[in-house]
């Protein structure tokens, strides 16, 4: 799936990070890896892959906020007592929470329930957009910092 979304270039790259933030269990990462090597430009791969990202990280809060557990766990696969196990760290942290809804596994059912329970969408959307861009910015500096001298001595 990767490889059929890296050869659509940036509208790949948009879909796979959207994808990623939602239903797929994949590594928008590598993808985003993907399209550096074919030799996008970085600025745009950037700006490409934290705006699918965070509107796929908007909608696991949008299925929340619906709060239809049918459509929560046929889709998302969590269960109504993983959403009540984070109401106390949702309730303490609020918006905040969102900066780390990018991180995997944990990540999408934070986002759901941050809508479940209605914080703040403003405050919401905004951090997670400022989560998935620090999350794009220091990939893609790592890769231009460590990953081309990892390829140039064919590591992998």
């Amino acid at each position: 799936m990767v490889e059929f979304l890296q050869s659509y270039g940036l509208i790949g790259l948009f879909l796979g990070s959207f994808l990623a933030a939602t239903v797929v269990p994949f590594s928008s990462e590598i993808l985003l890896t993907g399209v550096l090597l074919a030799g996008v430009n970085p600025y745009e791969a950037f700006v490409i892959a934290t705006a699918g990202n965070w509107l796929g990280g908007l909608t696991s809060y949008y299925v929340g906020h619906l709060g239809k557990w049918e459509i929560i766990e046929k889709w998302f696969r969590v269960k109504e007592e993983t959403l009540v196990r984070q109401k106390s760290r949702i309730e303490r942290y609020q918006s905040l929470i969102a900066l780390i809804t990018w991180l995997p596994i944990i990540g999408d059912v934070l986002a759901i329930a941050l809508g479940f329970y209605r914080v703040n969408f403003i405050k919401s959307a905004l951090y997670m957009l400022l989560g998935r861009a620090l999350r794009f910015a220091t990939w893609i500096s790592l890769y231009y910092l460590i990953g081309e001298g990892i390829l140039r001595y064919k590591l992998f």
